[in-house]
């Protein structure tokens, strides 16, 4: 038990040695801060390129939905106006039987006039 409090005291004791900050500032060489500079800059550029790169992909998106959304709304166009054709044409065929059915007994009634004012009754 003696041997392993001296361990844990001796290891504290080691480690607050080397937690402790330098007393002197680390000096940067000039090359290094240009090399720093440099992937800085470099950095920058990737992540300018990334963003014109994905500014680029949304618009195209954007512009692929529209250009979807209105071929979808033509087509629902077409479509409507074909059923409404077809509507139209049902109730003009509809009309045009009506009006001839109706000048066919116009035509009969106005026999049955001649006939009986043809006869001698």
């Amino acid at each position: 038990m003696n041997k392993l409090l001296a361990i844990l005291i001796a290891g504290l004791f080691a480690t607050s040695a080397f937690a402790q900050a330098p007393s002197t500032p680390i000096a940067t060489s000039a090359p290094a801060g240009k090399a720093v500079k440099a992937d800085l800059k470099e950095t920058k550029a990737v992540a300018k390129a990334d963003a014109t790169e994905m500014k680029t992909v949304v618009k195209a998106d954007a512009k692929e939905t529209k250009t979807v959304a209105k071929a979808e709304t033509t087509e629902l166009k077409t479509g409507a106006n074909a059923d409404a054709k077809v509507t139209n044409a049902g109730v003009k065929a509809k009309n045009t039987k009506a009006k001839a059915h109706h000048k066919a007994a116009k035509a009969r009634a106005k026999a049955h006039a001649d006939a009986k004012a043809a006869s001698p009754t």
